[in-house]
């Protein structure tokens, strides 16, 4: 049972990568509003079925939302994410029949499936609510929170993650705040895409040949707003996009130095080093995406791949705090009972 249940939950993360790739190309892609309805294109069940219904809308405005590629595109991503939802249903339910067996609480796989069912609903309003950045991003947000969660989930089930020499109590707190830092600069790109303010600063290193250029952090960052538009219903002035991006580039530098310096740390660990190598490795490739995001004007590859490069950074960034917190765990032997099992504490 372990076996089955171990290879289901890295199969569900490997599904959940796909389907946030598959998310951020969509949303790059123009085709958020591909289908203008949900769950089907059109009431229908996949867009060959619409196809004469795409093509008037098509025809009424060429070069607009709906379009039969943009269609595909869209409910490729539905089809996997519903995938998704039935393979973490599944899990809860084993989780919830084994969890003798497993000696696991099923907590983590309980809120992992109430996690997806508001993940379709943010889907749901994304399209009903004609790609309001707010709810775009949080369904962005969603779908890495489901990641994370699930590869917790999947490294717990592995006594591989614990190691012989438990660190330094403030490596944990610093790792702790790494992990934070990741998360908070994956919700500043999320509001830069669903804003569409990826190249308000097109030029290196400087934005708009100034290190602090005109900027409106109260019109960047009011959430309550239509796509592209103040709350007054006017049309959103550069000054607020440049203040999206340029504060992302702020977090992106401080996520650097902070993640860095701690993989950096880590080398000194020989149990950790294979990790932190990743951790390091993984920083350096998604620091040249960005920069390369600008340097080539955001051609599509690329922005799916710096968005893909997040998750990746976010998976690690989990994976080190849960073998740091395994490895104190270990040492200090406060609960003797999962080392049997080789398993945390949920």
């Amino acid at each position: 049972m372990h076996t089955r249940y171990r290879t289901l939950i890295w199969a569900t993360v490997v599904l959940t990568f796909c389907v946030v790739v598959l998310g951020a190309y969509v949303r790059l892609s123009d085709a958020g509003l591909g289908c203008p309805d949900w769950p089907g294109c059109y009431g229908k069940l996949t867009p060959l079925h619409a196809k004469d219904l795409i093509d008037e809308a098509h025809m009424a405005q060429p070069g607009g939302p709906v379009s039969l590629p943009k269609a595909w595109k869209e409910m490729v991503h539905r089809y996997f994410a519903g995938t998704l939802g039935l393979a973490i249903l599944a899990i809860a339910i084993v989780a919830w029949r084994q969890r003798r067996t497993l000696a696991q609480s099923p907590a983590l796989p309980t809120g992992l499936l109430g996690l997806v069912i508001f993940q379709a609903l943010l889907g749901m309003w994304t399209v009903t609510l004609l790609l309001k950045p707010f709810i775009v991003t949080a369904h962005l947000l969603g779908g890495m929170s489901t990641f994370a969660l699930l590869v917790w989930l999947a490294l717990r089930q592995s006594r591989t993650h614990f190691m012989p020499e438990r660190p330094r109590h403030p490596l944990r707190r610093w790792a702790a705040f790494g992990l934070l830092l990741v998360a908070m600069q994956i919700v500043l790109g999320g509001w830069v895409s669903s804003n569409y303010a990826a190249l308000a600063c097109p030029d290196l290193p400087m934005c708009q040949g100034e290190w602090i250029p005109p900027m409106d952090f109260r019109l960047g960052f009011h959430l309550h707003r239509e796509l592209g538009m103040t709350p007054d219903g006017e049309m959103l002035p550069l000054a607020a996009l440049t203040a999206i991006h340029w504060t992302h580039r702020v977090g992106a530098v401080i996520v650097f130095f902070v993640v860095g310096g701690i993989g950096l740390a880590l080398l000194r660990t020989p149990a950790l080093r294979g990790l932190a190598v990743a951790v390091l490795g993984m920083l350096l490739v998604q620091v040249s995406l960005g920069i390369a995001n600008v340097a080539f004007f955001l051609p599509l590859p690329l922005a799916v791949m710096h968005n893909a490069g997040a998750a990746l950074l976010l998976a690690l960034m989990v994976a080190l705090n849960l073998r740091l917190a395994a490895a104190d765990l270990w040492e200090t032997d406060r609960v003797p009972n999962l080392r049997m099992h080789g398993l945390p504490r949920v």
